[in-house]
């Protein structure tokens, strides 16, 4: 089977919108299978991906086969001042044109370090850094973010569970699928199996990726 890595709007290369909901991120994912030709996908996401995908999952669970949520639940995400506050950091960061790479990365984590304490979250945001001609940018649209924070840290109402396999896959030092959200997965997701990855925090795939990959793999069905 093929893997296919998607960037939400407003991330990584996709274009920039101003809307910036679960519903309309979902469509995005329901076009691209419409346009690839591909009848029934199995669905991975970690954190905002993880509530796409699982928006795609309850509205469409005829284009799922199996969903996996990485370090999220189907609710309200709390705190939005902490990332609130990241995303100012990012916002008033200031690099002078033509550093090389290296520099500005480093002067970019010192700027950082104040709001975002944890090194690996540090790196992870500092992924979306990019050079474009001599001038150090975001290339996430920290504008539609910010804008949509509050959508993007909730959870649309569902009614209809999803009936396929599910697995939701938490680091064991995140608080994201804490036990006092198991009743609202297994209200949406009545299969869903519960996973966590020892010593990960919430960017699960970055702190154990062998871990990761090897608890994906196992809920995959067989070849």
């Amino acid at each position: 089977g093929q893997v296919l890595t998607l960037d939400a709007r407003n991330h990584g290369g996709s274009p920039h919108s101003p809307l910036m909901t679960y519903e309309a991120m979902s469509l995005d994912v329901q076009h691209l299978l419409t346009r690839l030709g591909i009848a029934k996908c199995i669905l991975l996401g970690h954190s905002m991906g993880g509530k796409t995908a699982m928006t795609l999952a309850l509205q469409r669970p005829d284009l799922v086969e199996r969903l996996i949520s990485v370090d999220i639940s189907p609710v309200s995400t709390a705190p939005v001042s902490e990332f609130s506050a990241y995303i100012s950091a990012m916002k008033s960061l200031k690099i002078p044109n033509g550093l090389p790479r290296s520099a500005a990365r480093q002067l970019a984590d010192d700027q950082l370090r104040p709001v975002v304490q944890l090194p690996q979250l540090r790196q992870f945001l500092l992924t979306n850094l990019v050079e474009v001609e001599g001038r150090y940018v975001w290339r996430v649209n920290l504008e539609a973010i910010s804008h949509h924070l509050a959508d993007i840290m909730s959870f649309p109402v569902f009614h209809k569970p999803y009936p396929g396999p599910a697995l939701f896959l938490g680091g064991s030092n995140s608080p994201y699928i804490s036990s006092k959200y198991y009743p609202e997965i297994q209200r949406l997701f009545p299969k869903a199996d519960v996973q966590y990855i020892e010593g990960a925090g919430h960017i699960v795939h970055q702190d154990k990726f062998e871990e990761f990959v090897t608890a994906v793999l196992n809920f995959l069905p067989p070849p």
